[in-house]
């Protein structure tokens, strides 16, 4: 029997309490040596004062309907050490990947050290008979890694020969392949064993609902079962914004104990080797500050030890999404 990834309510209390211990502990180490460029595996960058417009986010947002640049985000990410940042596209408008592209390229490895944008991951319509070309096309600038797709349309689509002929194209260009919402452990297991080459990042933990009850064990249960397939990664963002849609506080808790028994799930689940840092900014801000949601993991990630920390941080994105 398969021993559960979530840690069981009766030694949660005190699992919280050491995890809180290592950070502070680990605290002035981060701030002055980082292990390693630290690679935010889920940002976006959007311009609602180009001449289009976006598409996403809807004027009536407060928070988010603003220009949101790498200029921006690297004076965030400054305090923190080297960084890098993989984008993703939200727009579902494809001439949007090409804009997104073309701003990555002035924003590589602009500061000393700064590794700057080291990948997109694009938006592209997988249902359309246009995407083998879509997929050709973008695929040959060297900034492009992977595409973001819907776990419901993922599943819907690999019933279909020509939705599976683009999803093995993906592949034939050593892409991966990003599935945030919907059935999302469903789609991941399904797509896995259909391609094994093929890179898989699970976005914002899955999409789990977090929350003071703990972890949900359904949850537990896709996570156990989708980590067996060595092609899928996870990606560790999303945890804040879940925690203040759930419990509807103005902000989400703090703490980074809070947030131990999921994170601790996917860590022995998936192994450090295959989970990843993810802001997921500037969504989350609408839940915590910047330096918040960095600290959050960062303190789970060091109690890890320095080799799960660089892997965390680093490596595995450098595996899931091949940049260099």
């Amino acid at each position: 029997m398969i021993r559960s990834a979530c840690p069981r309510r009766d030694v949660l209390k005190h699992t919280l309490g050491a995890v809180s211990a290592a950070t502070l502990a680990n605290q002035s180490r981060s701030a002055d040596a980082p292990v390693a460029p630290i690679i935010d595996t889920h940002v976006h960058f959007y311009d609602p004062t180009r001449p289009e417009g976006v598409p996403w986010p809807a004027k009536t947002d407060d928070v988010l309907y603003r220009r949101v640049l790498p200029d921006e985000w690297e004076r965030l990410v400054a305090p923190l050490g080297p960084a890098g940042a993989i984008v993703v596209e939200a727009s579902p408008w494809v001439e949007d990947n090409q804009w997104l592209l073309d701003l990555a390229e002035r924003h590589t490895a602009r500061l000393p050290e700064m590794p700057g944008v080291v990948g997109v991951v694009g938006n592209l319509p997988l249902e359309d008979a246009s995407a083998a070309t879509l997929i050709d096309r973008f695929a040959k600038h060297r900034l492009f890694r992977g595409i973001r797709v819907n776990g419901d349309k993922l599943l819907a689509g690999l019933d279909d020969a020509g939705y599976r002929s683009h999803v093995a194209r993906l592949v034939d260009h050593g892409l991966a392949l990003d599935i945030n919402g919907g059935r999302t452990f469903a789609a991941a297991a399904a797509v896995a064993a259909r391609f094994p080459p093929l890179r898989i990042v699970l976005d914002h933990m899955g999409n789990t609902r977090i929350s003071r009850d703990g972890p949900l064990p359904e949850w537990c249960a896709a996570v156990e079962r989708v980590a067996r397939l060595p092609n899928v990664f996870m990606k560790a963002s999303g945890l804040v914004e879940s925690a203040a849609h759930s419990m509807k506080p103005a902000q989400a808790p703090r703490d980074p104990a809070f947030y131990e028994p999921w994170l601790a799930a996917v860590w022995k689940a998936f192994g450090y080797e295959r989970v990843m840092y993810g802001s997921n900014w500037p969504v989350s801000d609408r839940a915590a500050d910047y330096a918040t949601v960095h600290a959050i993991v960062a303190a789970f990630a060091q109690s890890r030890g320095t080799e799960a920390e660089r892997w965390f941080f680093t490596d595995t994105s450098r595996a899931a999404y091949r940049w260099a």
